[in-house]
């Protein structure tokens, strides 16, 4: 779906201009009314933020572009997330403990989505099996972007089909990965490139449902007030995770 590496970034589009300049004034809207900020106020959360309608479409702007030949596109399209970074992200929140803090700071706080942290020890469980991860830029700004692991998708998708070997699908949900997930992701973390993925409105970034990844840093010297991303994450059928 996204080659060797685990993820493609699109050139720009005039189709995911138009869209990314429709999310981006929805995308305001959202933030003149608050919401959940974390981290100190540094990171605005915005999961199902956006009030794009079920076909992808948000002010009557359809989601197309050159991305959709890549991925498998789902009859309906969820609310996309609004991801939004202030300069300082991150700090550390109360309550937040001093190793959490550091592997975001540190590590950019790696991660494989869908798989859940739950009770007071964080341990992970698969309850959201996605199928692909479409990111689309909705301004200018290049502070704390993207990071992801090259090529991370083939040693995260071993360990949890070695993890998950023997156990139905319908039992995945319930089986406690956080040991194999933690190894794989020292694996990747020796092994693989850490890249930042910098990219404008117009570009679309799609990314392996496996791979590591997470957000930089706002760097000190870094300009603009906030970096604004919308992503997508269709959901698929447990069975087809692996």
């Amino acid at each position: 779906m996204v080659g060797a590496d685990g993820f493609t970034v699109f050139a720009h589009d005039p189709a995911v201009a138009r869209w990314a300049a429709a999310a981006k004034s929805a995308a305001l809207d959202v933030l003149a009314n608050d919401g959940e900020r974390r981290h100190g106020n540094t990171w605005f959360v915005g999961v199902d933020a956006l009030p794009n309608a079920p076909d992808g479409s948000i002010g009557g702007v359809p989601l197309a572009g050159t991305w959709q030949n890549s991925v498998e596109a789902p009859p309906v399209w969820h609310r996309a997330q609004l991801s939004v970074v202030f300069p300082g992200y991150p700090k550390q929140d109360p309550g937040e403990s001093d190793a959490a803090h550091r592997f975001r700071r540190d590590r950019d706080a790696a991660h494989v989505d869908g798989l859940l942290p739950e009770g007071p020890q964080k341990r992970r469980h698969l309850r959201e099996p996605h199928g692909f991860i479409l990111g689309l830029p909705l301004d200018e700004v290049t502070a704390s972007p993207l990071v992801v692991w090259r090529g991370s998708h083939v040693i995260m998708r071993a360990a949890f089909r070695d993890a998950f070997a023997g156990i139905p699908p319908t039992q995945w949900g319930d089986l406690d990965v956080t040991e194999a997930y933690q190894a794989a992701r020292h694996e990747v973390f020796a092994r693989c490139e850490r890249i930042e993925v910098v990219a404008a409105p117009g570009q679309a970034i799609v990314l392996d449902r496996h791979i590591l990844h997470g957000v930089a840093p706002w760097a000190q010297d870094a300009q603009g007030t906030m970096r604004m991303m919308a992503y997508f994450r269709p959901q698929i059928g447990i069975a087809d995770w692996l």
